[in-house]
């Protein structure tokens, strides 16, 4: 193995593990999103059981969901398409955390929790969507 090779090589590995890491960590966060939007709607209205909770747990799922199917997927525009719906489940997430606080189904510390959480994710993917657009 030439200098140029071996360097390349290693090159190659260390952006690879900072990749699976940098998917690692967004994977936990998406789960920590799902199963937080899950605790809170417990508490949500039982007349809202199929409207409302019902919505922000599928669309809190769709995000880490999509987002692992899209991640399992060899073609960048088949990538790109999963990642820009677990983003779209992302915002309709978000607005119905927003309506659940209008409603007072949420206590305010409790959205804030979620809500930073789900900002932090949403640069995360996007910043996922961009890398790979770019490299299309």
């Amino acid at each position: 193995m030439t200098r140029i090779t071996y360097h390349i090589s290693h090159i190659t590995k260390h952006i690879t593990h900072n990749m699976e890491r940098f998917h690692d960590k967004l994977k936990k966060k998406m789960d920590k999103f799902a199963h937080l939007a899950y605790k809170i709607t417990k508490d949500f209205p039982k007349n809202e059981l199929y409207g409302a909770t019902s919505q922000l747990r599928r669309a809190a799922l769709s995000v880490i969901l999509n987002y692992i199917e899209g991640y399992a997927r060899k073609r960048h525009l088949i990538k790109i398409n999963f990642f820009e719906t677990s983003y779209g489940s992302l915002q309709e997430s978000k607005y119905l955390l927003e309506f659940a606080l209008k409603e007072n189904w949420l206590k305010h510390d409790d959205y804030a929790s979620i809500d930073g959480l789900a900002n932090e994710i949403g640069a995360m993917l996007w910043k996922t969507i961009e890398h790979i657009t770019r490299d299309t």
